[in-house]
């Protein structure tokens, strides 16, 4: 019974990290992969709404990336002015990036740990239905998915300032000035949107992947 027990309870917790493995490596995806950025420039035409070049718009927006991603570096916008208080709100930013990828490493650790004790068994899981943990963790994550894609794509502007609300509560320094900002204006609201379709549909392949493993390892444990 105790030993039933303790593998429920391991179950759980794996079941946590390898959940959240996956949604901070897909939040990972638009920081740190820019060519997704480079990628836009010319779509959401912003050369056109800073008179700027693409050069430069390049330039200042990896100095950016640079404050929000690398330790102990200076906040620059590039070639565009900013406010104190537009520099406050990346700090804001900066401390839930460096968030986002402590919990990452700390869930790869875990996780990678917890299979090379499995393999060695010195550790067992429970096998709800049969399944195992991965494709548990498929169908929890997408169900939890779809609904959020689907508030977000009846009114995205609204999920997007909820977003902020939530993530930064009592503080209203997210709403820039692009006479202030000048840097807002190389990162439309349309911008945001694709990173949040990327990330939840890097969630949802991995998901996929997930069960379909799940019910194909289940197949030939069966037979």
């Amino acid at each position: 019974m105790e030993s039933k027990k303790l593998s429920r309870a391991l179950t759980a917790i794996l079941s946590i990290f390898v959940v959240l493995l996956v949604i901070t490596f897909s939040v990972g995806l638009p920081i740190y992969f820019r060519p997704f950025y480079y990628m836009q420039i010319d779509s959401l035409e912003v050369t056109e709404y800073t008179w700027h070049s693409k050069e430069e718009i390049i330039y200042s927006y990896n100095q950016l990336l640079d404050y929000l991603t690398l330790p102990n570096k200076e906040f620059s916008a590039g070639v565009f002015q900013w406010s104190e208080e537009g520099k406050s709100h990346f700090e804001d930013c900066k401390n839930l990036f460096s968030l986002n990828l402590t919990v990452f490493i700390i869930s790869l650790a875990a996780i990678t740990t917890a299979y090379i004790l499995h393999k060695k068994q010195k550790i067992k899981f429970c096998r709800p239905c049969g399944y195992n943990l991965l494709f548990i963790c498929g169908i929890t994550i997408i169900g939890v998915f779809i609904l959020l894609v689907g508030l977000c794509s009846i009114d995205f502007e609204f999920a997007f300032t909820l977003f902020h609300k939530i993530f930064f509560p009592g503080k209203d320094n997210f709403y820039f000035d692009p006479y202030t900002d000048g840097i807002i204006l190389i990162l439309p609201l349309e911008f945001f949107r694709n990173c949040a379709i990327l990330i939840a549909s890097s969630i949802i392949l991995i998901s996929l992947a997930f069960i379909i493993y799940g019910i194909t390892e289940k197949r030939k444990t069966t037979k």
